[in-house]
Parts: structure tokens; C-alpha cells; sequence
């Protein structure tokens, strides 16, 4: 009933605005604004937000969705007038973006409540049995806003009772379970690499028989963790991989717009007055340059000067070692520096330059990429956008000195996870959280 339920509503927020703001009495002109925008919404995925969509996802198709209502609206009062003045339909338009945005928001926050408190939940089992597989489960667990229930794991083969507290059997056994319980059960999840085509086959055959969803996990197979676009050559499905969204002209236009436009504003409004004090205060504290200047990799791997403001008494092994914990090299301005993400502010004109981008995958000095290009998988992959001055893994936790494996691993998939769903929401997103995070206190910078 939930969907219904927002369409119904949707629907009378959208005759009521009509009625009493624009005007609109006809009742002929109501139903036909009002199929309209449900026709718009199935092309715009309106109403598509799934219980494990972001919330970025709900702004972007209710952006969508509200720029091309407005836009026909207007076509629409060239041919039936609203009897109202033109500056007051444009108003009246604006606060109706705002209703039914805040109308979603309210509604995707409403239905997280009620998923973690167990309402509205899907039973789920898992085909296969491995340490990925159980990180997914691991993970709907922690994310009660999803509302998935787990009844248990199913094996391509037995594993010993000690080892299995949630393994309900093997893979037959979990044919049989699904057949029996089918009213039960709404969703199948199945391991890509556990079982053959012909297992597979006669999976998803007994989950459309008993209308039950089937989502494959592509554990331990790289090319299924990238994003795959399906393609029809006639009626034959082709996969090709989906670099980035930035891979569109547009896209790379509104991203590298935002970079010059924010960038001059911080030149402008911040660099500009503040430069001249620090340059006093990096120069009392100890001799040296204003500017930190080291070569990074950048764009396809190509290499820039990076800009910083001084943090660190010049010493050889700026360029070769990283900044770590009570480092005796960080001025004490520098640490001030460094905890607030001061010095970063110079790399705003790297930006302007065109070097690298506001929001992206951090950029690492060059004796380290090398590094981490020969031992981490993917890594060279973050080299496909631009380096920013945050970014994703940044806000997630993942910033500062590299000190274990799992640090750069982490770094890498929250990168990629970036690189493949860039939006320019999501760039400020992380901005927002970025700055919070400075007003927290990152303790992870020093």
C-alpha cells in the first residue's frame, strides 16, 4: 500500500497547488497536468528509489523530474493562460519544488524508521558461502533501514556442522527449502562463482516459478565489481563496462564549471587576505619557502606540481616520507595547519589550472603511487578522473598517513565507488562533510 499511498498523495498536493495557486479550474486541465506528470515520472524513475537507494539518487531524479514539469508547465500557459501574473507562476513553481522535494525526503526518511524497526522488511537467503558473501550479510544486518530479514545460508556443498551456525544445507537442499517456503521468501541472493551455468539455470528457474527474486553476488569475479552497462545489439545483451558518468561531455562541462567557479571564489575571498599572514607565520617559525611544492600523479597518471602551504622545517625527506603521527618535521603552525586542512587551500589554484578538481581521489606523491600501482589491485584505475583536494574515501575515514594495507585497500574501493557514480550532488555531499568534519576535528590529520 506504501507506493499507492505517494502516488495518491503526490497527486493531491499537485491538484491542490494547481487549484487554489495557479488557478487552474478546469477539470479537464487538472487530469491532464495530472497524467502528465505521472507519464513524466515513469520515464524520469521518479518513483524508482529502492530501499537501498542513496539519498543521492532521489535528488537527482526529483531534480529531473521538477526542472521538466516547470519547463511544460510554462509551454502550457503560452496555450491555456493561468489567470495569474507570469513572476508569480515562476514563484509558485519554485515552492512547489520545494514542497515535493521536502514531501520525498520526508517519506525516504519516514520509511528507513519503519524498515529498522522491522516493518516492511524481505526475507532473503544466500546461495554460497565465503568471507564476501558473508560481508554483504554482515551488511544488511548493520543496515536495518533496508529491511532485509536473513534465514540462511545454502551451500554447494556441506560444510562441517562446527562451521556453519546459518548453513541450512547444500545447493539441493536449498531447492527444496525454496519450493517448500516460497510464500516466505522474497528475495534469492546467489554467488556468480559457487555454482555452475547449469546450477544456475535451475535456480533461477524454481525462483520464476515461485515468483521470487534472484540478485547475483559477483564474488570473486573482478569484471562483475566494475559498473556494467547492458547493451542490445538487436536481441543480443552485450556488457560493456561503465567507466564513469564523467565520460559524458555535459557532465565533465557542469564538473569542471564548479571547479573554476569555486575555486575563484576561494582565491578570491580567502587566499587573498590570508596568504600574507601565514606567510608571517610559516617564515617566523622556522626558514623556508611559503609553498610545499611536490610532484603527484595525476589525470592518466600524467604528473603536476602540487601546491600546500608549508607544514613541515625543510628536510630531505619531504618527498620520500610520509607525514605520520607526532612527526618531529611539523612546525607547530604546521599542525595547526594540518588539523584545520589549511594547507591544503593552495591547491585551489592547482584547480583553477586545471591539475586537478575539487572533489576526487586524493592525489599521492609520486614514490608511493608507484608503489601502490605494482601491489594494490585497481589503484591505477583512480588515475581515470582527476585528483581532488577531498574526496570520498577522505570523508569516510581514509586520509592521512597510509599504515596498513587494508588503509590503501579501502581508499582504492571507496575511490572507484566514486569515479563510477559521480554526481554533482555527490561532489557536494562530500564537500558539506568535509568541512564538518574540519569543525569536528579530524583527529586522523596531523
Amino acid at each position: 500500500m506504501i507506493n499507492p499511498a505517494i502516488f495518491t498523495l503526490d497527486f493531491l498536493i499537485l491538484v491542490f497547488f494547481l487549484y487554489y495557486f495557479l488557478g487552474v479550474q478546469n477539470t479537464i486541465h487538472l487530469l491532464v497536468i495530472g497524467l502528465f506528470w505521472f507519464i513524466l515520472s515513469y520515464f524520469s524513475g521518479y518513483y524508482l528509489i529502492h530501499r537501498y537507494s542513496p539519498y543521492n539518487d532521489l535528488l537527482i531524479k526529483s531534480f529531473y523530474q521538477l526542472f521538466i514539469f516547470d519547463i511544460s508547465i510554462l509551454a502550457f500557459h503560452v496555450f491555456y493562460p493561468f489567470p495569474v501574473p507570469p513572476t508569480k507562476i515562476l514563484w509558485d513553481l519554485l515552492l512547489l519544488d520545494v514542497i515535493f522535494i521536502l514531501d520525498k525526503t520526508l517519506i525516504f526518511i519516514l520509511l528507513k524508521k519503519y524498515r529498522s524497526f522491522g516493518y516492511n522488511s524481505r526475507n532473503y537467503v544466500i546461495f554460497g558461502y565465503n568471507k564476501e558473501i558473508r560481508s554483504l550479510k554482515k551488511l544488511l544486518d548493520e543496515r536495518k533501514d533496508y529491511g532485509y530479514r536473513f534465514l540462511g545460508y545454502f551451500n554447494g556443498e556441506i560444510i562441517p556442522e562446527d562451521q556453519r551456525p546459518e548453513v541450512l544445507g547444500d545447493y539441493i537442499d536449498g531447492l527444496k527449502y525454496l519450493q517448500e517456503n516460497a510464500s516466505d521468501i522474497d528475495v534469492v541472493f546467489v554467488s556468480l562463482n559457487r555454482f555452475d551455468d547449469n546450477q544456475l539455470i535451475k535456480l533461477i528457474d524454481v525462483c520464476d516459478k515461485h515468483f521470487i527474486q534472484i540478485k547475483f553476488i559477483p564474488d570473486n569475479k573482478k569484471i562483475f565489481k566494475r559498473k556494467l552497462l547492458v547493451e542490445y545489439f538487436e536481441y543480443y545483451p552485450i556488457l560493456s563496462i561503465q567507466k564513469s558518468p564523467l565520460d559524458e561531455p555535459f557532465n565533465a562541462f557542469v564538473k569542471r564549471s564548479f571547479d573554476i567557479i569555486f575555486s575563484l571564489f576561494v582565491i578570491i575571498f580567502i587566499l587573498s587576505w590570508l596568504t600574507p599572514i601565514l606567510f608571517v607565520l610559516i617564515k617566523l617559525e622556522s626558514k623556508g619557502p611559503l609553498f610545499f611544492k611536490q610532484r603527484r600523479n595525476g589525470e592518466n597518471y600524467r604528473e603536476f606540481v602540487c601546491l600546500k602551504f608549508r607544514s613541515m622545517r625543510p628536510n630531505r625527506e619531504a618527498h620520500v616520507k610520509q607525514v605520520s603521527k607526532n612527526d618531529d618535521r611539523v612546525t607547530r603552525i604546521g599542525r595547526i595547519l594540518r588539523k584545520t586542512s589549511i594547507d591544503e587551500l593552495p591547491q585551489f589554484i592547482n584547480v583553477l589550472k586545471g591539475d586537478m578538481s575539487v572533489v576526487g581521489p586524493r592525489p599521492h606523491m609520486v614514490r608511493e603511487s608507484d608503489r601502490f600501482r605494482n601491489e594494490v589491485d585497481d589503484f591505477i584505475l583512480r588515475h581515470y578522473v582527476k585528483p581532488g583536494i577531498t574526496g570520498l574515501a577522505q570523508v569516510k575515514g581514509y586520509r592521512g598517513e597510509v599504515v596498513t594495507e587494508e588503509d590503501i585497500r579501502n581508499r582504492v574501493k571507496y575511490d572507484l565507488y566514486y569515479i563510477e557514480n559521480w554526481s554533482i550532488l555527490l561532489d557536494l555531499k562530500i564537500i558539506a562533510q568535509t568541512v564538518l568534519n574540519i569543525f569536528k576535528g579530524d583527529k586522523k590529520a596531523y
